[in-house]
């Protein structure tokens, strides 16, 4: 982190220093978990759902902080005040601090803020955005899914005096959200994924949802750029909304000349292994071949989304696909593939769902047990948990699934918690019956079943939102066979 002192730190955020808050005192890290404080560093007393930030002062200086972001005075045992900066709001204040760094950044550095957003993708085209930046200059990306109002300064403190390009991902769940995220860091470079129906539920319907994740664009200067998913027609009307310039990615279309194109994929197949080989069309007309080490053909947005704003800063075609060529996941749990020993195949894509994404997962299950002239087929297993946030929609989106996954064919469905049971319920109507759909309510029966009826050969999926913690449960069967 770019170090900043006591009286910097006063003038940005407009607090007041305690009176135990004297000295030449400077920090050089930033943190909302005590048990992550590190010497030197600014402990941010945020007040959290289960647990107030306050709280875990005492304990955040005697690991080394040497001063608290507060929003009132605390005490230690001895009821001396401790070394903090008073303000209105902690979360605001941090806001304002990575506003700051990111202004000094771009006025000393010249460096270079992309945000992305869409309803889902963001952390794998982060992540292959991350690998080819990273290859040219010094590059900062969030940890995991940081891309909230604490995610986001969270991953401008990374940032050193050197770094040339920040990689934003930016999440919202309501209107306004993303304005404020933007009036953070204000992005050159704003590219949108898609807009889906995750978080439907908290945004009150879909096109609430697209009006929010269009705030990226408009955010843009005139000098900027927005990319946009040309094949998502609510992404691509986005255009309407921008003053910066405006390309597209997606699939070549039949005339490419009609829309400036970013980056456009054609000869798109997926291959044995389930993942995506296409050929990238740049702008300049060149070509490239790629073989993608993600899994599923619903990575080749984010590919090209990745692709789009590498271009968008001068990295050249060429190295761009080198870098592309046989890149895997970045983060655990999105379409994280491993291989038990005993030859079950795991893929654990639980991190997050909603019905696009789930969807897509689905396919490319189906996809894999197929097999080919190359391949035998393989017995499919989709262990399903919650898409939570849908709001009025849930019972019938978990609907739409269990009758998706019967026409699929895949072969067996495990459904788990009450939240999801729409989904067994409609796979049974749709003819899945006997051993081929089973509800449970808990993750520990589902192991359970798991436990006595994989066998060799098997792929199984899990998949549902973080909070059902089906992750976890992916990561246990993975870990069953090389444990025992």
């Amino acid at each position: 982190m770019i170090e900043l002192s006591l009286n910097e730190l006063i003038a940005i955020t407009g607090g007041r220093a305690t009176r135990s808050a004297v000295g030449d005192i400077a920090v050089s890290a930033v943190t909302t978990d005590s048990r992550e404080v590190v010497p030197g560093g600014l402990f941010v007393a945020k007040p959290g759902e289960f647990s107030d930030g306050h709280a875990f002062i005492d304990q955040a200086l005697n690991a080394g902080a040497v001063l608290a972001l507060a929003e009132r005075e605390t005490y230690d045992d001895s009821r001396a005040v401790h070394p903090a900066i008073i303000v209105p709001d902690a979360v605001e204040a941090m806001g304002q601090i990575a506003a700051h760094i990111v202004r000094h950044l771009k006025a000393t550095n010249g460096a270079t803020v992309i945000g992305i957003t869409g309803s889902a993708g963001k952390t794998t085209t982060k992540d292959l955005l991350a690998s080819i930046l990273s290859a040219e200059a010094p590059t900062v990306s969030p940890i995991g899914s940081y891309n909230g109002e604490v995610g986001v300064p969270l991953t401008v403190f990374q940032s050193t005096a050197d770094t040339k390009y920040l990689v934003i991902e930016m999440g919202a769940t309501g209107i306004g959200h993303l304005n404020y995220l933007c009036d953070m860091v204000h992005p050159q470079i704003g590219v949108v994924l898609c807009v889906g129906t995750a978080h439907a539920g908290e945004f009150g319907g879909v096109d609430n949802i697209e009006r929010a994740k269009g705030e990226l664009v408009e955010s843009l200067e005139a000098t900027g750029t927005a990319l946009l998913n040309a094949d998502d027609p609510r992404v691509a009307r986005m255009a309407s909304r921008a003053t910066a310039q405006v390309r597209y990615f997606g699939q070549e279309p039949a005339d490419p000349e009609a829309q400036p194109g970013a980056v456009w994929a054609r000869e798109v197949q997926v291959n044995s292994a389930g993942q995506p080989e296409l050929t990238l069309v740049f702008a300049d007309g060149s070509t490239h071949r790629i073989t993608s080490g993600l899994l599923g053909r619903h990575h080749v947005s984010n590919i090209l989304a990745a692709a789009s704003a590498a271009q968008a800063v001068g990295v050249e075609p060429t190295r761009i696909a080198a870098a592309l060529h046989g890149r895997g996941a970045g983060s655990r749990w999105r379409m994280e593939r491993i291989e038990r020993p005993d030859g079950v195949s795991i893929i654990n894509d639980a991190y997050n769902a909603n019905p696009d994404s789930m969807r897509a997962a689905l396919v490319t299950l189906a996809e894999l047990g197929r097999g080919d002239g190359t391949q035998p087929a393989r017995r499919t297993w989709a262990v399903l948990g919650e898409m939570r946030e849908l709001g009025e929609d849930s019972v019938h989106e978990h609907d739409l699934l269990g009758r998706m996954a019967v026409r699929l064919n895949i072969a067996k469905l495990v459904i788990i918690g009450s939240g999801a049971k729409a989904a067994y319920n409609s796979a049974v109507l749709e003819g899945s019956w006997g051993d081929e759909a089973h509800y449970v309510e808990t993750l520990e029966e589902a192991r359970t079943l798991l436990d006595e009826q994989l066998r060799a050969g098997d792929i199984v999926l899990f998949k549902s939102s973080n909070g059902a913690g089906l992750r976890f449960l992916g990561d246990e069967v993975a870990a069953a066979v090389r444990e025992g």
